[in-house]
């Protein structure tokens, strides 16, 4: 394990989260695996690392009650209602953005629904998230999603925005250091709702699983 990623566990250990280290995308799904209970009531954010590692697979397993926010046909109110299927459920499932030296997760959201259910509702909140998301710091964190999240995403999602276009947010060509909130104007931005976890009350509810391999954006 690289020093910077068992600083990253001690850390966040230390603000009450519970961590994991997978060297692979295999370790990772098998750590899902053993997280999950049959008949599990489970909701998750749009997130590219657990597509990219496997879990989005495993969370379709019949086993599970699985709301899936992207199961074809589904109308937007129907998408809105699993949405607000993660208030109470058993486990939601996500990425993060950045992920800190410090034990700090870095998040942003457009809908702000994936930010809310990391603070409050579920009763397990799961991560999977990738070494290439590690930062030294909550500044950098931001800087990340600045340079690669947004943009990558945006593109995934084809909203159109200044950064889907340049390739990096907008308020990085007036200012090298920018604010954190700092960017465009459009409708579709989907840099609107900004969170910082750090030191948790509930021990262990958030859970995160560091692999050693690149995953998402």
């Amino acid at each position: 394990m690289e020093p910077r990623i068992e600083k990253t566990i001690r850390a966040l250990e230390q603000n009450n989260m519970k961590a994991f280290y997978a060297e692979t995308k295999e370790q990772v799904c098998d750590l899902v695996k053993g997280l999950l209970f049959e008949g599990a009531i489970i909701t998750a954010g749009g997130s590219q690392s657990l597509k990219e590692s496997g879990v989005w697979e495993i969370l379709n397993d019949p086993a599970y009650r699985f709301y899936d926010r992207t199961r074809p046909g589904l109308t937007p109110e129907e998408q809105l209602e699993t949405f607000r299927m993660a208030i109470g459920c058993d486990f939601f499932f996500c990425s993060s953005n950045a992920v800190t030296e410090n034990g700090e997760l870095i998040n942003v959201d457009g809908n702000g629904n994936r930010v809310s259910s990391i603070c409050f509702g579920p009763k397990t909140v799961v991560m999977v998230v990738g070494v290439n998301k590690l930062v030294r710091d909550i500044d950098q964190g931001f800087l990340r999603i600045k340079q690669i999240a947004a943009p990558q995403n945006s593109e995934r999602l084809h909203t159109g925005t200044p950064c889907e276009k340049m390739g990096k947010c907008v308020s990085l060509c007036k200012n090298d250091q920018p604010g954190m909130t700092a960017g465009c104007q459009d409708e579709k931005r989907i840099c609107c709702d900004y969170l910082v976890s750090s030191l948790q009350r509930t021990k262990g509810r958030i859970q995160v699983i560091l692999c050693g391999e690149s995953l998402g954006y």
